[in-house]
């Protein structure tokens, strides 16, 4: 039987990849914490839904459109959800990938944290930071 939190976590992802950012905040909870890690322009805090619509549309806004995060595996156990990814965009024409592990805590079907751990934390933070 399948995880319903990873299943949850895995809807998020697949409506990101078809832009349908309404069913992306539908899986968060209202006041949901989004961390980055870093030193380049994404990296912070960012709380509840309006954060994570900031969050998106700079990223979005740095990338001309181009972020992309695919879920390549995900792991469930409880209420803790961790999605092994693959992130890339393009920006002042150089193309950048990582590796990446999003941890994930969902609590009464609401994903209620959001954590990022890079691959690569310094290629990251010079690729948006350009």
């Amino acid at each position: 039987m399948a995880n319903p939190n990873a299943e949850l976590i895995r809807s998020g992802y697949e409506a990101f990849a078809r832009g349908d950012v309404p069913t992306v905040l539908d899986i968060l909870a209202d006041d949901i914490t989004w961390h980055v890690p870093g030193r380049s322009p994404l990296s912070g805090e960012y709380k509840g839904h309006e954060g994570v619509m900031h969050f998106l549309e700079k990223g979005m806004a740095l990338s001309g459109g181009t972020l992309r995060v695919d879920a390549d595996e995900i792991v469930a156990d409880a209420d803790r959800v961790v999605v092994l990814s693959t992130v890339s965009a393009e920006r002042h024409a150089q193309r950048w990938s990582s590796p990446e592990v999003h941890v994930w805590q969902v609590e009464n079907g609401k994903a209620v944290s959001f954590r990022e751990f890079q691959g690569d934390q310094q290629a990251e933070d010079e690729f948006w930071s350009a």
